[in-house]
Order: C-alpha cells, then sequence, then structure tokens
C-alpha cells in the first residue's frame, strides 16, 4: 500500500506522541521539558491542517486517510490532556490556595471533553452504519483550536511557573480551557441536532 504525503504527515503526527510523552516525563530537563514539551504538541497539532489542506487541494483523500486523521488528532490531544493531570504540582502549584479548585475544574473539564468525543464518535458509527456521511462543521475545528491553545499555554506556563509570565500564562490557560470546553459542549449538541436523522429508525 502506497502512502501519499498527506498520510505520512499524519503518521508523523501520530509518532510524534510518544515523543511528546517521554520529554514530558524526563525530569534531568527541568522546567526545560515542559516547554520542550509545548513546542513538540504545537507542531503536532499543526500538522493537523496541514494534511488536510495538502489532502483536499491536491485531491488526495484516502480512505485511510479518513480513518488515521480523526485517530491521530484525538489520540494527541487526549493524551495531553491526560498529562494535566499527571502534573498536578507544576501545573496548578502556582494558583496557591485555588490549586486544588483549579485541578478539580480543570479535571471535570477533561472529563467532559472526553465524554464529548466518545459520544460523537459513538454517533459517527451509527451514521456509517446507514450510509450517512457526516463531515466535521467550523464549531468543531474552532474548539479543537482553543483546545491546542490552552494545552499549549498549560505548558509554557509550566515551564516559567516561577515567575510571573509563567503564573499569567497559566491563568490563560485555565480561562481558554474553560472556553474550549463550552465550545466542545456546544459543538457536540450541534452536531446530534444538525444530524438528527441519524437517530431515526428506517421504516
Amino acid at each position: 500500500m502506497k502512502l501519499n504525503l498527506p498520510t505520512k504527515i499524519t503518521l508523523v503526527r501520530i509518532f510524534m506522541i510518544p515523543a511528546f510523552v517521554a520529554v514530558f516525563f524526563i525530569s534531568a530537563l527541568g522546567a526545560w521539558r515542559f516547554l520542550i514539551a509545548a513546542i513538540i504538541f504545537a507542531l503536532a497539532a499543526a500538522t493537523d491542517a496541514l494534511d488536510g489542506h495538502i489532502a483536499r487541494s491536491r485531491g488526495l483523500v484516502t480512505n485511510l486517510g479518513k480513518f488515521l486523521d480523526p485517530i491521530a488528532d484525538k489520540v494527541l490531544v487526549s493524551t495531553a490532556m491526560i498529562l494535566l493531570i499527571a502534573a498536578k504540582e507544576d501545573l496548578f502549584g502556582t494558583f496557591g490556595a485555588l490549586a486544588n479548585g483549579m485541578y478539580i475544574a480543570v479535571a471535570v473539564c477533561i472529563c467532559v471533553i472526553m465524554a464529548r468525543e466518545l459520544i460523537i464518535s459513538a454517533f459517527r458509527q451509527i451514521a456509517a452504519t446507514s450510509g450517512i456521511v457526516m463531515a466535521a462543521d467550523k464549531l468543531g475545528k474552532i474548539k479543537t483550536v482553543f483546545q491546542d491553545v490552552s494545552i499549549v499555554a498549560f505548558l509554557v506556563g509550566a515551564a516559567f511557573a516561577a515567575n510571573t509570565f509563567g503564573s499569567v500564562a497559566l491563568w490563560v490557560a485555565v480561562a481558554l480551557f474553560a472556553l474550549a470546553t463550552v465550545l466542545t459542549v456546544w459543538s457536540g449538541i450541534s452536531y446530534v441536532v444538525n444530524n438528527k436523522q441519524v437517530l431515526k429508525d428506517s421504516d
């Protein structure tokens, strides 16, 4: 099976995920591990737009690409969110007395986001069995951007948590992540409502 350029880029994104995780946990790098992880994540996230653009503009859309692309995106973001939970002290210690509250709030948001992704994935499966093709909507793409940017902000904030810049970055990250959660829920509801025919039983 010959892989075209967009699919190769998608595979690069998948291979960047273990590198992202490995760097995140290399304590010998100190706080720099978070900054390096942020760069790896940002580059991986950027390949999502790149492979999609190339596939559409050059007519290189394939079934393999349509299968791998959403998997790569979801695994990348889900992995990053799990790592946020794993780094409680580094990411939330700077909030002082609010640390536990912030940690719990972010954890709840992560659960909501992951639940939405599971629900929509199941919804798409039902649609596929009915022969219904559902394209990703603009709102879904916007929520992905906010998720990605907030994760990068969290990591950058952790890298510079010892100074004011880091503290500001973490506050911005929390605000963006809260907005990303709202957009995620909104896009999920909109997706189901706009494709409600999927849930109708055929006569």
